[in-house]
């Protein structure tokens, strides 16, 4: 049995567990924080991030090396095709998102999200940073109807869970949605992404999890 370890507010947590529910995959669910000191969790996760799985008296850190492995490990339903390069060209777009839109849009959640501020100079460095990455994306992505394509991929485990992040990060701090400024419906993406079972799973046990903290 797998045990996924995290927080249902983190969009990696929730990748990670999209695609449990995606391929059926048993598994369990274990509240750890990120940024926990805990000695148990860092030999787990060796910097404090979540998520991280539990799996055969073994842990596996990274949500990317995380879903790859449950790929191998679990082969159907397949969320990448069977094609090497059309399963790269899947994992191109899951890197490009990840790295290149969500980790870069992340300097603006503290403001966005949290109650924080942002300083002018970060704010130009982001958006400048991001008005380039989106136009990349932007090439690489198909949206016909899902990201590489006509078949739900892993890149839309990432894409789901990122995209909507980018967008309203950079609306609330930046004054401007860039994704959607750059011509990319990420609104309708996301509401035909979110009406898959799995993710209104996701969806639905992120929303109680805020509503028993509040």
């Amino acid at each position: 049995m797998i045990t996924l370890c995290g927080i249902t507010l983190s969009n990696y947590y929730n990748k990670v567990k999209l695609v449990l529910l995606e391929k059926g995959i048993p598994f369990t669910e274990e509240r750890v924080a990120t940024g926990s000191k805990d000695e148990a969790v860092l030999a787990a996760t060796p910097l404090g991030k979540v998520p991280f799985i539990r799996v055969d008296g073994q842990t596996l850190c990274e949500s990317q090396v995380i879903v790859d492995y449950l790929e191998a490990a679990y082969p159907q339903p397949a969320l990448v095709p069977a094609d090497p390069l059309a399963a790269a060209k899947v994992r191109e777009l899951c890197t490009f998102v990840d790295l290149h839109l969500e980790l870069v849009a992340r300097e603006l959640y503290g403001q966005a999200f949290f109650g924080g501020t942002t300083s002018d100079a970060t704010k130009e460095r982001v958006r400048k940073q991001l008005t380039k990455n989106i136009a990349g994306f932007k090439r690489l992505a198909k949206f016909a109807p899902y990201l590489a394509g006509e078949t739900f991929t892993l890149a839309d485990c990432s894409g789901w869970v990122s995209l909507p992040l980018v967008g309203m990060a950079t609306k609330s701090v930046l004054g401007e949605d860039l994704l959607a400024a750059a011509g990319i419906d990420w609104k309708s993406y996301a509401k035909l992404v979110g009406e898959r079972p799995s993710a209104q799973k996701v969806n639905a046990d992120r929303k109680a999890d805020q509503a028993a903290k509040a």
